[in-house]
């Protein structure tokens, strides 16, 4: 394992209780891998640009791949082609994915180059490799306390698998908003999980 990307979509940035959470995951993944190498992507701090109409016109026509119109794109694209681990840091706003995540799959998401179409549906071409999506909300949406829907979860498992990206893992903060105390719990519980899974806690995995 040489490099990781985190993909961090909180507007709270670096102080994101799910961005320290995937720092804590790559320091013990650095304890046996010592070469890893990071790739940070905090689309709150550096915002990508929107989508124009020179890139929908270059979608749908006979563009290279190295034209400027998808100069972000191949730039987004070859730091997930580079990483052999994706965690994504997210908040959930609005019963889904904030806009700033929405905006990085609409760059990475894209025909002819990380997925093919066919009648029979769409297919991958990215290379599977473990992903770690961190939720981090205020409220609950999952388990007994859930008191709103989660449209997050299976939205970004089917563009990642779109992606052809399929070994997902997704780690729920919930009730953050709810004292200090409750993001100690929520955080640990989170800890505790994650701790069970073969790419924290087993030596032998490469």
């Amino acid at each position: 394992m040489k490099n990781a990307l985190l993909i961090n979509a909180s507007p709270n940035g670096q102080v994101s209780h799910a961005n320290q959470l995937a720092l804590e995951l790559l320091a013990s993944l650095r304890h046996r891998h010592p070469e890893l190498e990071l790739i940070e992507r905090d689309l709150g701090a550096h915002p990508l640009p929107p989508l124009g109409m020179d890139y929908a016109r270059a979608l749908t026509s006979a563009t290279p791949f190295d034209a400027p119109e998808f100069g972000v794109s191949e730039a987004l694209i070859g730091e997930l082609e580079r990483s052999d681990i994706l965690l994504i840091a997210t908040p959930m706003h609005n019963f889904t994915l904030p806009a700033a995540l929405k905006l990085w799959i609409d760059y990475v998401l894209r025909i002819h180059r990380t997925f093919s179409s066919s009648p029979d549906g769409k297919s991958g071409l990215l290379k599977d490799r473990p992903v770690h999506v961190l939720v981090g909300s205020g409220g609950f949406h999952q388990g007994e306390r859930a008191r709103q829907p989660d449209f997050l979860t299976a939205y970004l498992s089917h563009a990642l698998n779109t992606l052809g990206l399929f070994n997902l893992h997704f780690t729920y903060l919930q009730g953050l908003v709810f004292g200090e105390e409750a993001v100690s719990a929520a955080l640990e519980q989170a800890r505790a999980r994650l701790s069970l899974e073969a790419l924290f806690n087993n030596p032998a995995y490469a």
